[in-house]
């Protein structure tokens, strides 16, 4: 029989709760931000990933953003695919890669990524501020 843990203190239920909520809000917000600009979360999510990649100067490859985005490489795929077909991404076979591809953003992922990013900015601020709290007051 597994040993029973110590229980939680209610300071620490307020915590995971307030943490929960903030989590919550700052997902249920992006998604209507993100949805004004013509995307869903998840296509900006990868927009994101795609603008900090690794693989170069704003681009990834398919392994990089299967691993940032935690997502299996038949959905990321998919949603890249997706993402092509609407003109905010594009494929680039490498030359010095035998057959590797390399995702970039358009244009227009650029831009809608930009206004997107920008539209965010106060709820990414008010996420990181309830984090600091919370990290603040364990911390104590």
């Amino acid at each position: 029989m597994p040993t029973r843990l110590k229980q939680p203190s209610a300071r620490e239920y307020a915590d995971a709760s307030a943490l929960r909520e903030a989590l919550r809000s700052f997902e249920r917000r992006s998604d209507e931000i993100t949805s004004s600009h013509g995307m869903t979360s998840r296509t900006y999510q990868l927009l994101l990933m795609i603008k900090t990649g690794e693989a170069g100067p704003e681009r990834a490859g398919l392994p990089e953003l299967e691993e940032r985005l935690k997502l299996g490489k038949s959905t990321v795929t998919e949603l890249v695919l997706r993402s092509e077909k609407r003109g905010l991404v594009q494929r680039q076979l490498e030359p010095d890669s035998r057959g590797a591809i390399t995702i970039r953003l358009t244009p227009d992922g650029e831009r809608r990524l930009a206004d997107a990013l920008t539209a965010l900015g106060d709820e990414r601020r008010r996420l990181v501020g309830i984090l600091s709290k919370l990290s603040t007051r364990k911390a104590r």
